[in-house]
């Protein structure tokens, strides 16, 4: 395959209203899957024309996220069986830009609009979406990792319903940043554990990508928590972002669970989820009301042990692994809670976005 020339991939030779015939993307085939250096590759490739209800949005600038990752790889599924139709796949599931041309029945919306986009899609003809919540629908799908027109390319295809006005506060770069994990941790703490004042909050990976926007948000509704972080650098961080304090998870590497542990080292690494479970006492004062989720594996069964009793562990991705493996018991016995939950859904998008707008949440951005 010729080499792309990236030169002049900002500029465009068409005002709103008009489509350019091509347009640069990172691109992934099947036959490519494998390590993301490898596997993403810039292509040049048709511009995608909006159909009814759809928007085509010139990209200002995209925002990364771990699906990307298994996007790449092809694990655990191949991207390729959510669009068998396609035969090649535009990750990135954030973004901000231009709107550049409508399609029909499109009426809120008109070339030129600064927006973001959030990554729900669903069929309107899906009873779901219209009485019950778009991401119960069967045809429910994440823009840029189920569909194959994301972020990672000059011009991405969209439903008119994904579409956010830009906060006139924020650069294109912070605009498009937060969308993804912003919006899934504002549902799961928000809507799914109806945090309010006086919670007490655990937060895994406090400074990664969810857990910024969770950090932010129990500070916002006047709850405390907790940071779960891998260095001082990153416990600063959170405590800048509103935290109680944090806890370093390398002191308690032996409460992670790795899967077929022996009864001993089971034992082992039980004591250690209790001596966790004290150093989160130690900072909230209780134990937490709520356990903001998304590792998996490695730390669900502490997650379910250290909740207070009529506790909710939410839970959003298993990065670690999504075989969870823990004393049933604790649940059962002290009746609490677990929660799935997944991204979030137009209104939520809205509401969430609302915070933005009045300065209240921020984007953190590691790098431009």
């Amino acid at each position: 395959m010729a080499p792309v020339d990236v030169t002049s991939v900002a500029d465009i030779s068409v005002e709103p209203g008009t489509l350019p015939e091509k347009m640069t993307a990172w691109v992934i085939r099947q036959e490519r899957e494998g390590e993301p250096i490898d596997a993403f590759q810039l292509e040049e490739i048709e511009v995608p024309e909006p159909g009814a209800f759809e928007v085509t949005v010139r990209v200002m600038a995209a925002g990364v996220n771990y699906n990307n990752v298994w996007a790449a790889l092809g694990q655990p599924v191949s991207v390729f069986r959510y669009h068998p139709e396609e035969d090649h796949h535009i990750g990135g599931s954030d973004a901000s830009g231009i709107v550049w041309k409508v399609g029909t029945g499109v009426t809120r919306w008109a070339p030129g609009d600064e927006v973001i986009i959030h990554c729900n899609q669903a069929s309107y003809e899906d009873v779901e979406v219209h009485g019950l919540d778009p991401l119960a629908a069967p045809s429910q799908k994440i823009w840029g990792y189920e569909t194959s027109w994301g972020s990672f390319a000059q011009f991405t295809k969209v439903q008119a319903q994904q579409l956010i006005p830009k906060p006139k506060n924020l650069t294109w770069e912070e605009a498009a940043s937060y969308g993804l994990v912003y919006f899934t941790a504002y549902r799961m703490l928000v809507d799914q554990c109806g945090l309010q004042a006086g919670h007490k909050v655990l937060i895994w990976g406090a400074a990664g990508g969810l857990g910024v926007f969770a950090v932010q948000l129990c500070a916002a509704a006047g709850a405390e928590c907790v940071g779960v972080v891998s260095s001082k650098d990153k416990g600063d961080l959170v405590m800048q972002l509103g935290a109680t304090g944090y806890i370093d998870r390398n002191e308690f590497k032996g409460m992670m669970r790795k899967g077929g542990e022996s009864p001993e080292e089971e034992k082992e690494r039980f004591k250690e989820s209790r001596r966790f479970g004290k150093a989160v006492k130690e900072v909230l004062g209780d134990a937490p009301d709520i356990v903001f989720e998304h590792v998996g594996q490695a730390t669900f069964p502490t997650s379910v042990f250290v909740l207070k009793p009529f506790g909710k562990v939410v839970i959003c991705a298993g990065t670690t692994g999504f075989n969870l493996d823990f004393d049933v018991r604790y649940l059962w016995m002290r009746q609490k809670q677990i929660i799935g939950s997944h991204f979030a859904n137009a209104y939520e998008c809205m509401k969430a976005n609302e915070l933005i707008e009045q300065g209240r949440i921020r984007p953190v951005l590691w790098r431009t």
